[in-house]
Order: C-alpha cells, then structure tokens, then sequence
C-alpha cells in the first residue's frame, strides 16, 4: 500500500522502567507491534526504544545525504552475564532481497519493479551506513523479517 500503512497503532509501555522514549512508540506493522511486545515483555532485555537514533546514509537515487531512523535499539543480557547492544529493522523477508522481474510485462507490474528496485538500492545504503554506525558504537545490527517473528 503505497503511500500509507496497512496496520499501524500506538504500543502502550507495560515496563516503562525499561523503555527510552518520552511517548509510547507508534509502530507502523503488525510485526513492528509484535517486536514492541517482546522488547517489553522480555526479562533479558533491560532498555528498549523505537526509533530513537538516526544515522546519515547517502541515497545514490537522488546523490543526497538522508537521515535513517532504525526501527528499535535494545540492550539485552547476553549468556555470558554482560549486556548487549542492538540496533534492529523489522522488514519483510522480500525487500532484503532483490526484486525479481516481473513475467507480466503490463505497465503495473514494470512500475511496482521499479519502485521495488528502488526501495531496495536505498535500504541496502541505510543498512550499510547503519552496520557502520553499529561497528564504531560495539553495537550488533540486525534485520529482522517474519521467519524470525513467527
């Protein structure tokens, strides 16, 4: 649904102790929701928000720097004792891949390829700026589709 969100709602904050933001998070997936609740409900985790930290990434779409709101940061307790700092995307498992072609050639079809190939030339420079951002902080990023959620 291009242009708008298909689900999409205010997460109310259980554990408030353990969240970063000022306001409850305004998650724009079913998914999204569902890594609220986890965040919020698991006991490993001991700080969580949504996106509250931006990184630069420059698009070779348009040749501008742009500012990249990843979706959560959380800091977990790790096997070993110590805390862990992470830096997620919630997407679906088709755009961490390239689109393919379409068989159907009408104008639609080429038209949704094309802002697919979009999309996924821009996310692959906000997730290479944002792995940078993680290297310099001793963060880990990950992304996260719906065959980790389910």
């Amino acid at each position: 649904m291009a242009g708008g969100y298909f689900y999409h709602g205010e997460y109310i904050v259980e554990h408030k102790e353990k969240y970063l933001g000022s306001k409850n998070p305004k998650f724009r997936s079913s998914w999204e929701k569902r890594f609220c609740f986890w965040c919020d409900n698991n006991d490993n985790i001991t700080k969580w928000g949504y996106e509250i930290l931006d990184i630069t990434y420059f698009s070779p779409i348009d040749n501008k720097v742009h500012r990249y709101f990843p979706d959560f940061y959380f800091e977990a307790i790790a096997p070993n004792g110590k805390i862990k700092k992470y830096l997620v995307e919630v997407k679906p498992k088709k755009s961490t891949e390239p689109p393919k072609k379409p068989k159907n050639k009408n104008r639609k079809a080429v038209q949704r390829f094309m802002e697919d190939t979009e999309n996924f030339i821009i996310n692959q420079s906000k997730w290479k700026s944002a792995k940078k951002f993680c290297t310099k902080r001793g963060l880990e990023f990950k992304i996260i589709t719906e065959k980790d959620l389910f």
